[in-house]
């Protein structure tokens, strides 16, 4: 028979093992021989040889080679049996035992016959068993003891040794199953050390990141593996020491200790495997990120390579020296981001690299150094760049100072007041005062074109030129008119014989125009009008008559002071904007951010640029057109209004901004950020213009309204700034609406938000017939009611601490009404402060009082405009049925009862019934306890109102009881003749009509219980 030549393991053989025919009990002889157990089993004889054999094979395979080296002890418990059972074991196991014996033992059948077989039939047949190891026939379990000690016996055979047979096949699967995970471990391992230590590395940053995480991937799940096999290694040692846990003075045999040694020794080695990999795997991972970092560096340095190329072609070619002061400054700022952008390509990345020992220093070295060469190259570049625009620069603000200056000196001959001038006296005033004006002109006042061309030669271009000819003739034709009127005044104050009126230029004619981008002033936007548009404008002035041309500048001048270009507050927005926002992602200033501030640019600025982007693109230059006619600027606000609505969306996010801005104030990237800026206030001041902005524009309008009545455009400023306080109506209510807590819906869904408000407010709730106030009625709750279109919302205010908008109240979410189902009576409990909200047929009564009578009625007009407009809705919608009931021969009454059931409008609730006897044309069913029941042509008669409904005596039955008065309501344009109560069949809907006079209040359908 050919056996296999693989190993046996436990979890193999598991069926044979089970049929214990032969164990191993974990005892030993004397000198340390395995005891192997042949206990008494019947069915010996059917064990095949291929069982015995496997069964044979792996109980002496299980013990240490120095235990087997000595020889085994068998023990063949034949007690039970007969002679032939014993020689058949004899004879197999002479024939096929795979292991040393040592000695063989034999307990021979106890019966008197077998017994005396058992010795006569030996002694003939003992050659038969050709062992070469002693057989001795036993015939107690005493004689046993004598050749084995007790404690290495198992009880069975009257030793004190415990043992499972199918504890030790568990324990013997576990222990070969681990060793089994161990060895396949560790092969994994070394196949993926393999793998590792093979790869090439990528050339690509995408490449190698995408291996680095492969590998830690596989790394991670390797470790999975490990740990997993760790805790089921952990989890057997536990299994084998239970006894001696259970009990501290069990002694193992030898077959556990040799388990429990293996286990150890298999754990010892897992770990060490462990180590060894974690050691590689630190190795492969740094090179694998050193790799990457190289990546990234090629990559930056041909990133870098490529910006200075580009800055140097850029210089090469730049020859701007600006249009005006503010573009002027703006390409300084460029020139020194770039400056920067060169400062940063100097980093010390490279540097870094090779002094943590990087594999590619050889590479590294040369770019580091190539970077150095072309950055120095280009920075000097730069700085005559930006010497040359220094010089330019200079100029303008010569230029703008100039202009100014003569801006101001025409503003002053048109403010000079020409009665006053009449005099002696105030002609000497305006001539000091002229004379002092023309005296500290200082450094404003351009003296010599030659001079200018002279120092200024290097960045002189045709426009500039001409820039500059246009600010001096400027400033010469104001010389001019200075000179005019000084010789005016002169005449005035030596002789008053006639009055001479001087013409002063129209002031606005030379203001200068609001913020102009460099892209502006290209297109005409100078620093001062042109000569021609001043000569008509003077022609214009001398062919009016000089009372009105004075009233026309005296009107008109006020109007323009009192409105400032809106745009000014955002002139320096480009530098606040690249100061701040543009820092924010700048690498080299990463480092001062703190964590609660990156990537929070959108909420800390909000739409600031959306707004800046709107009055530089769009509304200055609607606004200046209506320089010459500022009284008519209303209607840019009016067809720009829409546009003006984006406050609202920065006013939103206003309290977030100042959330994060009071967090991260203090921290050093704001300050080094205002330190570059030269500013004097923190940019939560610039962050506050905006707000400042849209609550100017109010005040604004408001004072152009007042010296602008009786114009053309008045009632044009009249509606912008209706239109004004609006938007700023909707942003308070909106910064309202967001501190809202605990509502669970949504209140977009609710309509556009009318009206918000605190007030005092008392509840009663109907209880059967009886009304049943809060315990605390004498102490109203305060609550803040939000009006909707779709529902009224009631909130308790709640004060925050804190300061700023942290300081902002907050409002918990109470209850709300559905305002289909609201009705209201505007007079309450004889106060002219107070008015009741009421539903469900006034089982619910609110009762609200009003800080002022004048807050009480705007409310009460708002809530009946919205029950009005829900009125008009339904009845469409009444108009809709009827036709199409109607079409199917439907009666009209159940076109009502659908429009009851169907619509939630408002009508009119008679309250005060007039007594009288009326017919009943349809049943009516009890409602409740209390309710009186009618039937089709039963008369009744109105005995009393009550708070809730009408008390109605049945003259047929004699019976009273209470009718709702929800059952009452008489149709709108019913004949006042028809004196019925009318109910559609088993709904309780019922109709009622008097001529009696009635005093109002506002009700729902669907108070009307179906």
């Amino acid at each position: 028979m050919q056996l296999d030549s693989c190993p046996l393991r436990a979890a193999d053989i598991t069926p044979d093992l089970q049929k214990k025919f032969a164990f191993l009990s974990g005892g030993r002889g004397d000198n340390g021989s395995p005891i192997i157990v042949f206990p008494e089993f019947p069915a010996f004889g059917e064990i095949t040889d291929r069982e015995f054999h496997n069964v044979l094979t792996y109980l002496t395979s299980v013990p240490s080679l120095s235990s087997t080296g000595v020889g085994f002890i068998l023990v063949i418990d034949r007690r039970q049996d007969r002679w032939a059972a014993v020689k058949g074991t004899l004879l197999r196991i002479a024939g096929s035992f795979p292991g040393n014996l040592q000695l063989v033992l034999v307990l021979r059948p106890t019966t008197l016959l077998q017994r005396t077989l058992s010795d006569i039939l030996f002694k003939f047949n003992k050659d038969e068993f050709k062992m070469k190891v002693p057989v001795i026939m036993l015939s107690s379990i005493t004689e046993l003891h004598s050749y084995i000690d007790r404690t290495q016996l198992t009880q069975e055979l009257g030793g004190t040794q415990e043992y499972c047979h199918e504890k030790w096949i568990s324990h013997r699967t576990a222990i070969e199953g681990f060793a089994l995970m161990v060895k396949k471990t560790a092969q994994t391992l070394q196949s993926f050390g393999t793998e590792l230590a093979e790869t090439e590395l990528p050339n690509e940053i995408q490449a190698t990141t995408i291996l680095l995480s492969t590998h830690t991937s596989k790394k991670e799940k390797m470790k999975e593996d490990i740990l997993v096999a760790l805790g089921q290694g952990s989890r057997l040692l536990e299994s084998i020491n239970e006894p001696v846990v259970r009990d501290p003075d069990h002694n193992m045999n030898q077959d556990e200790l040799e388990n429990l040694a293996t286990v150890q020794r298999l754990l010892s080695q897992l770990d060490e495997t462990e180590r060894a990999f974690d050691e590689f795997w630190v190795r492969h991972q740094t090179k694998l990120e050193q790799c990457l970092q190289l990546r990234h560096f090629e990559h930056n340095y041909r990133e870098v390579r490529a910006l200075l190329d580009q800055v140097s072609e850029k210089l090469a070619t730049f020859s701007e020296v600006g249009i005006s002061p503010a573009h002027a400054d703006h390409i300084f700022i460029e020139l020194t981001t770039y400056e920067e952008k060169v400062s940063a390509a100097l980093s010390q990345e490279g540097d870094e690299l090779i002094q943590k020992s990087h594999y590619a220093e050889d590479s590294i070295q040369p770019k580091c150094s190539e970077l150095r060469t072309i950055s120095e190259t280009v920075n000097n570049n730069l700085r005559a760049k930006k010497d040359h625009l220094l010089k330019a620069r200079e100029l303008h603000h010569r230029l703008e100072r100039a202009s100014k200056w003569v801006d101001d000196g025409i503003y002053l001959l048109a403010s000079q007041p020409v009665d006053k001038c009449q005099s002696h006296e105030g002609a000497e005033l305006a001539l000091q005062e002229l004379e002092r004006y023309l005296d500290n002109a200082g450094e404003n006042q351009l003296t010599d074109l030659s001079t200018i061309w002279k120092d200024y030669e290097a960045v002189l271009n045709q426009q500039f030129r001409d820039q500059v000819e246009k600010v001096f003739q400027k400033q010469a034709s104001m010389q001019e008119m200075f000179d005019k009127r000084r010789v005016s005044l002169k005449k005035l104050a030596a002789k008053q014989t006639r009055p001479v009126q001087p013409v002063a230029p129209r002031p606005e004619a030379f203001i200068k125009s609001p913020l102009s981008s460099p892209g502006q002033s290209s297109h005409g936007h100078t620093l001062h009008l042109s000569c021609t548009r001043r000569a008509k404008l003077e022609k214009k002035c001398s062919e009016t008559d000089s009372g009105n041309c004075v009233e026309s500048l005296h009107r008109r001048f006020p109007v323009l002071s009192v409105f400032p270009a809106p745009g000014i507050s955002y002139c320096a927005f480009v530098g606040l904007f690249q100061g701040y926002a543009s820092e924010m992602d700048n690498p080299a200033m990463s480092h001062l951010i703190p964590a609660p501030l990156q990537n929070k640019k959108e909420v800390l600025f909000g739409n600031m640029p959306e707004i800046y982007h709107f009055h530089k693109r769009t509304f200055l230059r609607e606004l200046e057109q209506y320089t010459d006619c500022p009284e008519l600027v209303g209607r840019c606000f009016l067809e720009r209004m829409t546009d003006l609505q984006i406050y609202e969306k920065y006013c939103h996010n206003k309290p977030r901004s100042e959330s994060l801005w009071r967090q991260c104030s203090d921290c050093a990237f704001f300050q080094e950020c205002q330190k570059k800026l030269e500013h004097k206030l923190g940019l939560d001041s610039y962050l506050l213009k905006p707000v400042q902005r849209i609550t100017k524009y109010q005040l604004l309008l408001k004072e152009m309204l007042k010296y602008s009545k009786g114009c053309e455009g008045a009632d044009d400023l009249q509606d912008a700034l209706t239109s004004i306080v609006g938007i700023l109506k909707a942003v308070n209510d909106s910064m309202h609406l967001i501190a809202i807590t605990g509502f669970e819906g949504n209140l977009s869904e609710l309509g556009k938000l009318l009206m918000q408000g605190s007030f005092s407010v008392w509840t009663e709730h109907k209880k059967g017939h009886a009304k049943v106030k809060d315990l605390a009625r004498f102490k109203p709750m305060q609550r803040h009611l939000f009006l909707h279109e779709k529902a009224l919302l009631f909130c308790k205010r709640r004060e925050e601490n804190g300061e700023g908008y942290e300081k902002a109240p907050s409002y918990s979410f109470k209850q709300s009404l559905n305002m289909r189902a609201v009705g209201i009576t505007e007079n309450a409990k004889g106060d002219n402060k107070k008015f009741e909200i009421w539903c469900n047929s006034r089982e619910e009564v609110y009762i609200v009082q009003a800080p002022t009578a004048e807050v009480k009625t705007t409310w009460v007009n708002e809530i009946r405009k919205v029950l009005t407009t829900q009125l008009e809705e339904c009845r469409g919608t009444f108009m809709y049925y009827e036709s199409h009931y109607e079409s199917f021969s439907i009666t009209c009454a159940l076109a009502e009862v659908m429009f009851q059931h169907r619509c939630f409008s408002l009508i009119c609730v008679i309250q005060k019934q007039c007594a009288g006897k009326y017919t009943v044309t349809a049943e009516y069913e009890i409602g409740g306890a209390q309710e009186l029941s009618v039937k089709s042509g039963d008369v009744v008669q109105l005995v009393k109102e009550g708070d809730d409904g009408q008390l109605v005596r049945n003259l047929n039955t004699s019976k009273e009881g209470w009718i709702p008065a929800a059952n009452l309501i008489n149709l709108i344009g019913k004949s006042k003749s028809c004196q019925s109560l009318t109910s559609s069949e088993g709904s309780g809907s019922g109709n009622l009509s008097t001529s009696s006079s009635c005093s109002e209040t506002y009700t729902s359908f669907s108070d009307i219980k179906p």
